[in-house]
C-alpha cells in the first residue's frame, strides 16, 4: 500500500509555541507508520519554517531550531522555500532544495495566533491541501473569545458573563474602568487575553490591585481583553470529533491543584486529576454531550474540537466557556485522553483525525 505523505507544522510565532512542540512530538511519535509518512516542518519562533529529520526528542526539546534548513534552496541564506499547487490543482509540493516532494494531508498541530486562528487555514486552502481540523472562519471566530461569546449570545446558549476592555484605552484611564469592573462584578474575576489558548495570559484576580496586574499582563498577548466573572462550580471538558455527523466523547471533569487549570499545570506540572466520566447525573452529561455538538456545529466546526464548560454547585446550570479548535495534544492533554476513555486510542484518533481532513477536502471539491 502506498504511504500516504503527512505534513506535520508545529511550532509557530505565539505564546504557546512551547505547547506545540510537546503536542507535535506526541502525534508523530503515535502515528502509524505503515500507512504515513510524516513530513515535518517547523515554523521557528522568527517565523523560519524548516524541514526536519531528527527525533521526535529534539523536537520536544526545542533542539530542532538549531538544524540546518533543508527548506532553503542550495547556496541562498533567504530562509524561504515554497508551497505550490500541482498542475492538476488538487495537491501540493514542497521545494526542498530543487526535489520536489508531494503532500496528501496537512497536520498542522499549532495552538494560539498564527496557527489555530484561520490565517494558516487560508494558506491551506489557498494552495488546495487537505488540512486536519476547522476551516477558516470557525477556526478564527473560536479564537476570538469574544466574538465567540457574540456569537453564543445570539443564540441564547448560556455562557460565562463577561465584559471586554482594550488593553491601550484602558491605559488612558484605568480608575474609570476600574470602577465599571467592579460595578459589574464582584472579586474574584478572571481576565483573559482574547485571543490565546493553553491558559497563557490568563490570571485570577481577588482585589483591585491584583486586577491591574492581570490586565497588564493580558495585555502582553492581546490589546482585546476578557473579564469574566468566577463561577462557584466544576470544570467540565468535552471532546467532539467529525465533520457533517460529528459524535462527542465522554466528558472530563478537571480538578485543578492550583488556583485554577493553568498553563504549568495543562502542559508541565501535570499535577491537576481528572475524572471521566464525571460525577454527575446521566440527565447532565446528556445536556453537557448536546451543548457540545450544538455549539461546534453552530461555529461550523470541522474535524475536532474540544468545547470548555462549567457546572454551577448550587443551580447544576452548564455553561459554555470556552471552544478550542486544536487542543492540545501532548501524553496528559485532555482531548485524547478522553476519547481513549471513550474506546477511541491516540493513534486511532490522529488516523480517523487524517482521515476526517481528506474527507472534508473531497466533499468541498465536488
Amino acid at each position: 500500500m502506498k504511504k500516504i505523505n503527512v505534513m506535520v507544522i508545529f511550532g509557530g510565532q505565539s505564546g504557546e509555541h512551547e505547547v506545540s512542540l510537546m503536542s507535535a512530538a506526541s502525534v508523530m511519535g503515535a502515528i502509524n507508520k505503515e500507512k504515513y509518512h510524516i513530513i515535518p516542518v517547523g515554523i521557528a519562533k522568527n517565523g523560519d519554517w524548516k524541514l526536519f529529520n531528527g527525533s521526535v526528542e529534539e523536537i520536544e526539546s526545542g533542539d530542532w531550531e538549531q538544524s540546518i534548513n533543508e527548506l532553503t534552496e542550495k547556496g541562498e541564506d533567504n530562509k524561504k522555500f515554497s508551497l505550490l499547487p500541482l498542475t492538476d490543482g488538487k495537491q501540493g509540493i514542497v521545494l526542498q532544495n530543487g526535489e520536489v516532494k508531494k503532500i496528501d494531508v496537512i497536520f498542522p498541530v499549532l495552538h494560539g495566533p498564527y496557527g489555530e486562528d484561520g490565517r494558516i487555514q487560508g494558506l491551506f486552502e489557498m494552495i488546495d491541501i487537505p488540512y486536519v481540523g476547522c476551516g477558516v472562519m470557525a477556526s478564527a471566530v473560536a479564537m476570538d473569545k469574544v466574538i465567540t461569546k457574540k456569537v453564543l449570545e445570539a443564540e441564547k446558549i448560556a455562557q460565562t458573563p463577561y465584559q471586554v476592555i482594550y488593553g491601550r484605552r484602558f491605559q488612558l484611564d484605568p480608575l474609570k474602568y476600574l470602577n465599571d469592573l467592579e460595578a459589574t462584578f464582584e472579586y474574584p474575576v478572571f481576565v483573559k487575553p482574547a485571543n490565546m489558548g493553553s491558559s497563557v495570559g490568563i490570571s485570577k484576580a481577588k482585589n483591585r490591585e491584583a486586577l491591574k496586574i492581570a490586565i497588564k499582563e493580558a495585555g502582553k498577548y492581546d490589546n482585546k481583553i476578557v473579564i469574566e466573572a468566577f463561577v462557584e462550580g466544576r470544570e467540565i471538558e468535552c471532546a467532539v470529533l467529525g465533520n457533517e455527523a460529528p459524535r462527542v466523547a465522554l466528558p472530563a471533569e478537571i480538578i485543578p491543584s492550583h488556583e485554577f487549570y493553568d498553563y504549568h499545570d495543562k502542559y508541565f506540572d501535570g499535577t491537576s486529576r481528572y475524572v471521566i466520566p464525571p460525577d454527575l447525573s446521566e440527565e447532565l452529561i446528556q445536556e453537557i454531550q448536546h451543548l457540545a455538538i450544538q455549539t461546534y456545529e453552530l461555529l461550523d466546526c470541522r474535524g475536532l474540537s474540544r468545547i470548555d464548560f462549567f457546572v454551577e454547585n448550587e443551580t447544576n446550570r452548564v455553561l459554555v466557556n470556552e471552544v478550542n479548535t486544536m487542543p492540545g495534544f501532548t501524553k496528559i492533554s485532555m482531548y485524547p485522553k478522553m476519547w481513549e476513555a471513550t474506546g477511541l486510542p491516540y493513534d486511532k484518533l490522529i488516523d480517523e483525525l487524517i482521515q476526517l481532513a481528506m474527507e472534508e477536502y473531497q466533499l468541498k471539491s465536488r
